[in-house]
């Protein structure tokens, strides 16, 4: 039996959020702290700043692991990235980082507004970078599962 992928919850500047969604982004660069998504997991985006609203998923394809120089130099392989300097710099020094290339990003028709997800869960904080968002929490079950019924575009 093939074992369950699993789904992250992360949080994502808008500017890169939204090029994610828009189809130019390709890959999202992470500085790595233990958690490592393997290819075919699903990414639900919280888009931080000033949306402060969960409003998309994405799926993980190829996953580029090493310091952020290594990481850097093998997504230069790719054709089209839609990556620049300001996304490297994140990621820039790390001795451990991660590219999680894009694959299938799907809008929501209703994004999940911070204040929405605070009415039902009081005290909801996003996780600063990413966590893992268990199937059976009730964030998926009541909020996320409803999300992903009606969803605005897919972009390939």
């Amino acid at each position: 039996m093939e074992k369950e992928k699993k789904v992250y919850l992360m949080s994502i500047r808008p500017k890169y959020a939204y090029r994610i969604f828009a189809g130019i982004k390709k890959f999202e660069l992470r500085k790595w702290f233990g958690l490592k998504p393997e290819p075919g997991s699903t990414i639900i985006v919280y888009a931080s700043g000033s949306v402060r609203a969960i409003i998309g998923e994405f799926t993980v394809g190829k996953v580029i692991f090493g310091d952020s120089n290594a990481v850097w130099r093998k997504l230069n392989e790719f054709a089209q990235t839609g990556l620049g300097r300001d996304d490297y710099s994140y990621i820039s020094g790390s001795r451990a980082a991660m590219a999680l290339e894009v694959v299938n990003p799907k809008l929501y028709d209703y994004p999940i507004t911070l204040n929405e997800l605070r009415r039902i869960f009081p005290g909801f904080m996003p996780p600063l970078s990413f966590r893992v968002l268990e199937l059976d929490e009730p964030l998926y079950r009541l909020l996320i599962e409803k999300a992903r019924k009606s969803i605005k575009s897919t972009i390939s």
